[in-house]
């Protein structure tokens, strides 16, 4: 093996990777980040959710003046049907 030629291959890659290293600082990087629509969209459906409240008052309220005037009405059926629904929707 010839030590000089060892020597210059060195000395070769050392002057490249200077170089490599002095391009590299010359180039700023900035990161940035864009939504698509679908994430947008979905922002603002979240925000809405997020201010709607809980408790719909208007319909609490029609169905206690409903109770209170003796108007509600519920089927036999009707009540079944909601509570297989709701066991089987627990189940799932």
């Amino acid at each position: 093996m010839r030590v000089d030629a060892y020597n210059q291959i060195t000395q070769i890659y050392q002057t490249t990777n200077a170089k490599v290293k002095s391009t590299n600082k010359k180039e700023k990087a900035s990161d940035s980040l864009e939504l698509s629509q679908t994430g947008k969209d979905y922002q603002i459906a979240k925000q809405a959710a997020k201010d709607a409240p809980d408790i719909r008052e208007d319909k609490v309220n029609q169905l206690k003046e409903q109770l209170k005037s003796g108007t509600y009405q519920v089927t036999g059926e009707e009540f079944a049907e909601k509570i297989l629904e709701r066991y089987f929707n627990s189940i799932i």
